[in-house]
């Protein structure tokens, strides 16, 4: 099994963008998978409200456009956290 950062793209125009309303939306996962598209398809069952902004698509986890896939892996990438877990009232 792999592990995969999916996070939505920084390039989206505010008009085609399924997160402009921040709130309620996951901003990222990091799944375990075999699969890039395994990885994409644990989002996108997890997702919430940026999976209803109909008006963009259904499943920007899906979606290349919408978001980014990466594997990581132990030797490439910045010094950075990959994941924080905050819940917050």
């Amino acid at each position: 099994m792999k592990l995969w950062l999916l996070r939505p793209r920084d390039d989206l125009p505010e008009q085609d963008d399924p997160w402009w309303n921040r709130r309620d939306s996951v901003q990222g996962f990091v799944v375990r998978a075999d699969t890039e598209e395994q990885a994409r398809e644990l989002a996108h069952l997890h997702a919430a409200q940026e999976n209803s902004s109909a008006a963009f698509t259904a499943a920007p986890w899906l979606d290349p456009k919408y978001s980014v896939c990466q594997q990581l892996l132990p030797d490439v990438g910045i010094e950075g956290v990959i994941i924080r877990d905050l819940l917050s009232p």
